[in-house]
């Protein structure tokens, strides 16, 4: 048996059946750890790396564990004729991905060997060694792309996006995966015609950018915070209207020349 499929992680969460986060019907891997904290964070349980306990329909349930790529690989390849139909596959999200670098490889590289299409879910916020790396292995790269403005990047998610554009231009230059980036709408930060156009504005730089995605903002995670005894820094704040995501939408699509889509 090789190696790389003994290869340890930590995650918290396998979903099966999904149909957002890359083409199709997808497993999605959400593993431990991220160097962000974003306020509208709907994962807190994946911004520690440390396994928590976090307190659920009033229960206490225990948030990560260790495994092998080899257990993760059972559980995704169980739904192979699913992928086959649709054309889809495994997605690895968090957290960060890139925070567990040798693991997020090696259970890419598992689904390739396997056949089986991949994405990832990131900020791209990382050396790029660790990205250059598992890009033989991913089909798709879901860059999530907050602002353009470097300190209210900081200001909302506690480190600024020089790393992440960086890297952006990076992996477009590489041409080696399909690029999309993705847009999280959130009121207050970046909701505004002109943050968003210029983010858009972007994107068209990168050149080999497919598709943008603006995905609105939810208060799902909202209890996932008193479960873990910490407080929820978004407040009363509230989703975007289905009118205003259509305007940016609009905004989006007439400064990238891409199309956009709202969800996904």
């Amino acid at each position: 048996m090789e190696d790389y499929r003994q290869t340890k992680g930590r995650i918290f969460d396998i979903q099966r059946y999904s149909i957002h986060d890359g083409y199709g019907i997808r497993t999605i891997v959400f593993l431990k750890g991220c160097v962000l904290r974003c306020r509208w964070c709907c994962n807190p349980e994946s911004q520690e790396y440390r396994i928590q306990t976090m307190i659920v329909g009033g229960k206490e349930k225990i948030m990560g564990r260790d495994v092998t790529v080899e257990e993760v690989m059972e559980t995704v390849e169980k739904d192979r004729p699913y992928y086959r139909r649709s054309g889809g596959g495994l997605t690895l999200s968090g957290g960060e991905s890139l925070c567990q670098p040798e693991f997020a490889r090696d259970l890419l590289k598992a689904a390739k060997y396997a056949g089986i299409s991949t994405a990832m879910e990131s900020t791209a916020c990382a050396p790029y060694q660790a990205i250059r790396e598992l890009l033989p292995y991913l089909d798709q790269y879901l860059l999530d792309i907050k602002h353009m403005d470097p300190g209210k990047h900081k200001a909302y998610t506690r480190k600024d996006n020089r790393l992440i554009l960086e890297n952006a231009k990076k992996i477009a230059v590489s041409k080696a995966t399909e690029l999309n980036i993705r847009i999280p709408v959130i009121p207050g930060f970046n909701d505004t015609t002109e943050e968003i156009r210029a983010i858009a504005s972007f994107a068209k730089e990168l050149a080999e950018v497919k598709r943008l995605f603006l995905l609105p903002y939810h208060r799902l995670g909202q209890d996932k915070y008193e479960g873990l005894g910490r407080n929820y820094l978004m407040g009363d704040v509230l989703p975007p209207t289905t009118e205003k995501m259509e305007r940016l939408k609009q905004a989006a699509e007439s400064a990238s020349m891409l199309a956009c889509q709202i969800g996904g």
